[in-house]
């Protein structure tokens, strides 16, 4: 078939690589515009369009997918189906209808628990002992469209960005596997009405960690927000993320209060004890907690 592909990301790469190597046609590519990155907020073209550029794929940039100029161009191009793997914008139905076979998301999660943005992050948040993908064809109601395929596995003990990175290779397979079957003429399933999860963006401010929570929902806040937006706390009115932590012995620790020594950071919470692995305080690089740890002043408390 001949495919335009949708995706932003740097966990849409793999999907992209995978299609170009299929019995599919890649004929462009459709991602978010270019956007400010680095300290000196350069213009930077997304992961997915640097690789297209490479190739020598066309790049399509619309601010929205609504507008007609880019429609008329995906009608031009005539793709029979739209792959997307976490493009970043809705679908308007007047963009949905112009392939003929519609298009397929690569979805990380076991749908229909976990619709929205963040889905890996949401499970992770909620102690889910399954993580998955799904492919299935867009609607307009959100991440709702009928399923062609999904794979599931156990969650591991990995931050939010491992477990995206590890479903975006798996996954890879997967969507080229899906698009055989829409050129082969199958029908996907509806998704039950029953089970239905929303998995919204986490905020800078709902990612904040309240240590009078138990240390076990911690730990999964914390590697649900890793690397983005990053698990937060003050120290001293100075912000300080905490990347990774784990489980540690239980200690008679005030919730925020701090055990160090040469090796280990121990900080108490509402219940239980957790055990700080990497950290980045304020205008500094990510290091592990010990090192960070070694000249705060005795006493310092998290808040």
């Amino acid at each position: 078939m001949r495919i335009v592909f949708a995706g932003t990301p740097e966990v849409a790469l793999p999907s992209l690589e995978a299609l170009l190597r299929s019995a599919h046609e890649v004929v462009a590519v459709v991602t978010r515009p270019d956007a400010p990155a680095g300290r000196g907020r350069r213009l930077t073209p997304s992961p997915v369009a640097a690789r297209a550029m490479e190739l020598g794929l066309e790049v399509l940039t619309p601010a929205h997918p609504r507008d007609p100029g880019f429609q008329d161009r995906l009608r031009e191009i005539a793709p029979e189906a739209c792959a997307v793997v976490a493009y970043g914008a809705l679908l308007p139905q007047t963009a949905l209808d112009i392939p003929a076979h519609g298009w397929i998301n690569l979805h990380f999660s076991l749908l229909p628990r976990w619709r929205g943005a963040a889905p890996v992050q949401r499970a992770i948040m909620a102690g889910d002992d399954l993580i998955g993908t799904a492919c299935f064809r867009i609607v307009r109601e959100l991440d709702a469209g009928d399923v062609y395929s999904m794979e599931s596995r156990p969650l591991p003990e990995a931050t939010a960005g491992e477990v995206l990175a590890m479903l975006a290779d798996s996954g890879a397979a997967q969507l080229v596997a899906t698009m055989d079957m829409v050129a082969e003429g199958r029908e996907p399933t509806p998704q039950p009405a029953d089970g239905v999860t929303v998995a919204p963006k986490i905020t800078v401010e709902e990612a904040r960690i309240d240590w009078a929570r138990p240390a076990d929902e911690l730990r999964r806040h914390i590697l649900a927000c890793s690397p983005d937006p990053g698990a937060w706390c003050e120290v001293s009115g100075q912000r300080l993320k905490v990347f990774r932590a784990r489980a540690a012995e239980p200690a008679e620790l005030a919730p925020g209060e701090l055990a160090v020594t040469r090796s280990a950071v121990a900080v108490g919470t509402g219940e239980g004890t957790l055990e700080l692995l990497e950290v980045q305080a304020a205008g500094k690089r990510r290091m592990p907690a010990a090192d960070w740890a070694r000249a705060l002043p005795t006493g310092t408390v998290l808040s």
